[in-house]
């Protein structure tokens, strides 16, 4: 989300103010040889991809601003952030895929710059594979997992995410909830708020304001980008000389680019898309088949769906939109994500089957169902029950929609994980997701629908 912001405002810039002033931009841009001997890569398609990383470098950051937004602990040598921006080859379009920091990946077999020693291929979290191997594991594994070779690398920390956001003046974010993170520091009634860089900072990295942890972070990310790139575009700011050289000296002390990525490229790329608007810009992340997919000496991962995700990398690589049309499939909203929700099934009848069927049209729908479903102690129960941990509580509802009809039941101290005890009602599961109804299948959205209305 840092890289995604300063590269906006600076490509933009570049295409507003010309060749003088950018090419002093150039010189200052410390450069990482991202792409180094790599061999085997992905065949180049159509347009433009960029990787953006950004990092956690919390020790450039103040004390004062460190206690004022919830910036403790040691910084890690690793990426908290990571997406792929598609730049289409007509320069009509862009398409930014965000990848989940706690990626099941696997990254390729490599030798460690610093002590020259051979590694195996092995699996990894994809935050994990910068501390382990810097920018060029973090390309290798990235091409690995998607087939979409990867043009020009970015990376960029905290403290030019902030300036880049104060230089800006700030940017407008809409909810429609109240959010509240006391990880982050954030507390936003519902409504619209201007944000400066620290707030901005505390909003994108805020992961426990519900349930939908990482999702829910991304999707708040995204909307983020929209209203900045809204903003950006419309404001005239980049436009002026004098804040565009502000908006230089804020960033460059913090941001590290690939060796090809120069004067050349953002004087380019930046009249390319000069034109570029929220509703010609799109936003999604790689569908995600599974959540706390464990894997031994790894922890808990997310685990991406291959058939979904292929699409989607596809869709990349041949320079087509993401979303070309909406989907025909009916859904109804929930609070929590069904990929974060644990179900066992229980078969409550004699129908044999019964329960195999309600695990398996839960799992197409997302939950995380055991995939074992066993038979109740009772055998005669006429209408679903949902037995649950009043501290899941959403949860439980969120399930419970997808079960129309289906009775609620607390039991203290079950955990998290729900019970569903299939009745003679049960007819099928009800798809539903979080939030945004009105996105495709690929959970794609346009910037437009993301952003803050006029």
């Amino acid at each position: 989300m840092r890289a995604a912001t300063t590269l906006s405002v600076v490509v933009l810039a570049a295409a507003g103010i010309g060749h003088a002033v950018v090419t002093r931009l150039d010189g200052e841009i410390a450069r990482v040889d991202a792409f180094k001997d790599m061999k085997n890569r992905p065949e180049a398609g159509h347009g433009m991809n960029v990787l953006l990383v950004g990092t956690d470098g919390r020790e450039r950051i103040s004390e004062e601003e460190r206690r004022r937004y919830h910036l403790g602990g040691e910084p890690c040598h690793c990426t908290d952030t990571m997406m792929i921006v598609h730049i289409a080859k007509d320069r009509e379009r862009a398409s930014i895929v965000s990848l989940p920091r706690d990626s099941y990946a696997e990254a390729p077999a490599h030798t460690d710059q610093s002590t020259g020693e051979k590694h195996p291929a092995h699996p990894i979290k994809l935050n994990a594979a910068y501390a382990e191997g810097g920018p060029q594991l973090t390309v290798r594994t990235v091409e690995h997992m998607t087939k979409v070779k990867i043009d020009h690398y970015v990376e960029v920390d905290f403290t030019s995410f902030m300036r880049t956001v104060d230089v800006l003046g700030g940017v407008k974010i809409c909810t429609a909830e109240p959010l509240k993170d006391s990880y982050t520091g954030l507390d936003l009634p519902a409504g619209t708020h201007e944000l400066d860089g620290g707030q901005a900072l505390q909003y994108v990295r805020s992961r426990h304001t519900d349930g939908s942890s990482d999702l829910g972070r991304m999707k708040r990310q995204q909307r983020f980008m929209a209203s900045l790139m809204s903003q950006a575009t419309s404001s005239g700011v980049l436009l002026n000389p004098m804040k565009f050289r502000d908006i230089t000296r804020a960033v460059l002390g913090s941001v590290r680019a690939d060796k090809e990525f120069g004067t050349g490229e953002l004087i380019d790329l930046g009249r390319a898309l000069r034109n570029l608007t929220p509703a010609s810009s799109e936003f999604t992340t790689v569908p995600i088949e599974r959540m706390g997919y464990p894997v031994k000496g790894i922890g808990s991962t997310l685990k991406w769906d291959g058939t979904k995700s292929d699409r989607l990398f596809r869709a990349l690589r041949d320079d087509r939109p993401l979303a070309p049309y909406k989907t025909r499939v009916k859904y109804v909203q929930v609070d929590v994500a069904p990929q974060q929700i644990r179900v066992q099934v229980a078969n409550g009848t004699t129908v044999s089957g019964l329960g195999r069927a309600m695990d398996k049209q839960l799992a197409a729908t997302g939950f995380r169902t055991t995939k074992t479903p066993v038979n109740a102690p009772q055998s005669d129960v006429r209408r679903t029950v949902v037995l649950y941990d009043p501290r899941w509580d959403r949860s439980a509802k969120s399930l419970a929609t997808a079960l129309p009809g289906a009775e609620l039941r607390t039991v203290r101290g079950q955990g998290p994980t729900m019970k569903v005890i299939a009745g003679k009602d049960f007819k099928k599961v009800q798809k539903v997701r979080v939030e945004d109804p009105q996105q495709d299948e690929a959970g794609v959205l346009k910037g437009n629908e993301v952003s803050c209305a006029p």
